[in-house]
């Protein structure tokens, strides 16, 4: 068989999003944002009241080898006046989390904002979660393959690693302990799971993803559901 004639997206690194896939992203993040417009102004306003300006933050981050797109989410920690923000949330960043920081982290309402990234075509729902460019330049080769999927609000690796990942970081004291536990630890085990939903990826895996995700936060039924909440009290 000839060999076939791949897109520019393809050729620069990563795959073309599936019609079915983009039209339930650009479906649902319109469907929820009728409700979560006005839930973003009242949280947008609280931020603002309680911890100050700016009430957003706008995150660097890759959505394909080559390519930055700005991710929204509401403002959690108190402003580092040292310089920008360098890697991931470790120990050592836990004392600027702010009280209301922590509630929209644990409910993930800090992520809201991504819904117009989604609608934009920025992110999908379901994918790997998009890296920032420090990581993408200290393993080329390995988000070269990861990034051929779009990346995502929620995902495989966010479903069966987050809350390990927070486990493993949380302990570290330092930037430089928190940069080596996760470029060690976490970074290999998220990509072999980014992988395989790549390889298996369709619309009902996304539909069931969504549904674990929103089963950690809302008393949702199912037996898959109780066991990750139960993992996750033990975490």
């Amino acid at each position: 068989m000839p060999e076939r004639i791949r897109s520019s997206e393809e050729r620069a690194g990563h795959s073309r999003v599936p019609p079915a896939k983009r039209a339930f992203d650009v479906g649902f993040s319109a469907l929820l944002l009728i409700p979560g417009l006005p839930l973003m102004a009242v949280l947008w306003a609280l931020v603002l009241l309680r911890d100050g300006s700016p009430a957003i933050y706008p995150a660097q981050r890759m959505k394909s080898p080559d390519r930055l797109f700005t991710l929204w989410k509401f403002r959690t920690m108190q402003s580092d006046r040292s310089g920008p923000e360098v890697g991931v949330s470790g120990g050592d960043k836990q004392h600027r989390i702010t009280p209301l920081g922590r509630k929209l982290r644990r409910t993930r309402l800090d992520e809201l904002p991504q819904l117009i990234n989604v609608l934009k075509g920025d992110m999908s729902f379901v994918g790997p979660r998009p890296p920032a460019r420090r990581y993408v330049k200290m393993f080329p080769e390995l988000y070269s393959e990861v990034l051929r999927c779009r990346t995502g609000i929620t995902g495989l690796a966010t479903v069966m690693f987050h809350s390990h990942e927070e486990m493993l970081l949380r302990d570290c004291a330092t930037g430089e302990e928190t940069e080596a536990v996760y470029i060690r630890r976490c970074i290999p085990r998220k990509a072999r799971l980014d992988l395989i939903y790549q390889q298996n990826q369709s619309l009902g895996l996304d539909l069931y993803l969504i549904y674990l995700t929103a089963g950690k936060l809302l008393p949702l039924p199912g037996r898959r559901l109780n066991r990750l909440k139960a993992k996750a009290r033990r975490v």
